[in-house]
């Protein structure tokens, strides 16, 4: 068996995708560990999750630095110190400089809670509410340096209800992030894909794609 890859975690705020991840790799087999988590927050909620856990954290403020070159330069010399495959952002709130990107290119992967390319960015629940979709989501993808961009690796659908507030909807799409990450983890783990420009390509029929679930 190879090893497991490794895990750097990214957060701003209360790890709730942490959590998920922190879960499945306590599950035997599951192809990935944690190496450390990071955040731009000292107060984020999920890195108490990480210290209970018994993982490594680091926390650096983007205050702290005259730009965000230095700041994501400081990223760098942090994760040197630990042997990271990937790095999973999960509710980081900060938008790395081109030069990170392209320096861990197809080795960062981000959550979304919607069905990109729809509502990219912020307050994605109050604007598909607002637009009348039926039907949302949350979307895995590879990064790339536009916000909210990058070759799709996994997606899962979720419904809107007519009776849905902003509350209701993202309590249903978040418990769908939680299914959908770890999933992402092990397919990089496993292989099997190519990336051909922005799409993510398997070798499994492409007329019933794996990317898509449907988890209500």
């Amino acid at each position: 068996m190879s090893d497991p890859l490794s895990l750097a975690v990214f957060i701003s705020g209360r790890g709730s995708n942490l959590g998920a991840l922190i879960e499945a790799c306590r599950r035997d087999g599951f192809p990935a560990r944690i190496a450390m988590v990071f955040s731009n927050r000292a107060d984020a909620g999920g890195l108490t999750l990480a210290r209970e856990a018994g993982i490594p954290t680091e926390t650096a403020s983007h205050h702290d630095f005259p730009n965000r070159d230095a700041f994501d330069a400081e990223i760098m010399r942090r994760l040197a110190s630990y042997k990271v495959d990937l790095i999973c952002l999960a509710g980081f709130l900060r938008l790395l400089t081109p030069g990170f990107v392209e320096a861990w290119r197809d080795r960062m992967i981000n959550i979304h809670p919607s069905l990109l390319p729809a509502f990219p960015g912020l307050d994605t629940h109050a604007r598909a509410l607002e637009a009348g979709v039926r039907v949302t989501g949350c979307t895995v993808h590879f990064v790339r340096s536009g916000m909210d961009e990058g070759p799709i690796l996994i997606q899962a659908a979720v419904p809107v209800m007519d009776h849905d507030d902003e509350a209701a909807l993202a309590a249903r799409v978040l418990a769908a992030e939680h299914r959908i990450y770890p999933r992402a983890v092990e397919m990089i783990a496993a292989g099997g894909f190519r990336i051909d420009g922005n799409r993510v390509l398997t070798s499994l029929d492409q007329d019933t794609p794996p990317s898509l679930l449907h988890p209500w």
